[in-house]
């Protein structure tokens, strides 16, 4: 998924944003999208899952994944299946996803600066009861926001930074764990933009069987971001997945 955009901003940036509204919808609604997770299987150490055997057993409308991480005591791999259920109960009673207004005073431009080889910085993930995972982040992030001078860890998602930042709207009228935002490369290697009304909902607010990162200390903005997804919204007192 490709991030890079012009130095000149898009002739519409508030329809453009809409859009992207629109796409987050059809995403976390998806057959495999994060409404439809309902388990996440771990297998004892040593185990390889049978996918196969799996998805055979698997009802008609669940896809069935592997996944692998690192076992915070061994440091050896872990194994697991994923379950994808296209007809969940979340999907069936999800309504919407809560925004602020679109605000171009969110659009922020910001310096990057690469760290040759990249580095290590742990991150605190949210079931993983105070352990954290080392994730890499190939450079720094350095802006001002209301005066006061950030640098911030953005980690290598797959080849595109992912910023997880956290603020006070916090628990109050976004999620209570922080927020996600992929960051814009711009035609200038060593500039950067992070457009906030593009920040988002982490996958572990709309299924508990995902394990997020939290945000950093660094990443943890003094005033009010707000801009971007506030909350997932359901019908009929379904309950929100935190």
């Amino acid at each position: 998924m490709s991030h890079t955009i012009p130095d000149q901003p898009t002739a519409d940036p508030a329809a453009a944003w809409e859009a992207w509204r629109a796409e987050r919808r059809r995403a976390v609604t998806s057959p495999t999208g994060n409404l439809a997770l309902v388990e996440t299987r771990w297998l004892p150490a040593g185990e390889r899952p049978d996918l196969d055997a799996a998805r055979a057993e698997a009802p008609e409308q669940v896809t069935v994944t592997s996944l692998t991480r690192t076992d915070l005591v061994t440091g050896e791999p872990e194994h697991g299946l994923r379950f994808w259920d296209a007809r969940s109960a979340a999907i069936r009673h999800f309504e919407r996803i809560d925004v602020f207004p679109y605000d171009p005073a969110w659009v922020l431009e910001a310096a990057y600066h690469p760290v040759p080889g990249a580095r290590r910085v742990a991150f605190e993930h949210i079931r993983d009861n105070g352990g954290t995972r080392d994730l890499v982040v190939p450079g720094d992030i350095s802006l001002t926001v209301d005066g006061r001078a950030y640098t911030l860890s953005a980690f290598d998602d797959d080849g595109t930074l992912l910023l997880v930042f956290g603020d006070p709207t916090n628990g109050d009228t976004t999620y209570g764990a922080g927020r996600f935002l992929f960051v814009e490369r711009t035609a200038d290697p060593d500039r950067v933009r992070l457009d906030f009304n593009r920040a988002f909902v982490p996958p572990c607010g709309f299924s508990d069987q995902y394990n997020c990162p939290m945000p950093p200390r660094q990443n943890r903005l003094h005033l009010p971001v707000e801009a971007g997804e506030r909350l997932p919204v359901f019908r009929d007192g379904f309950p929100a997945q935190h």
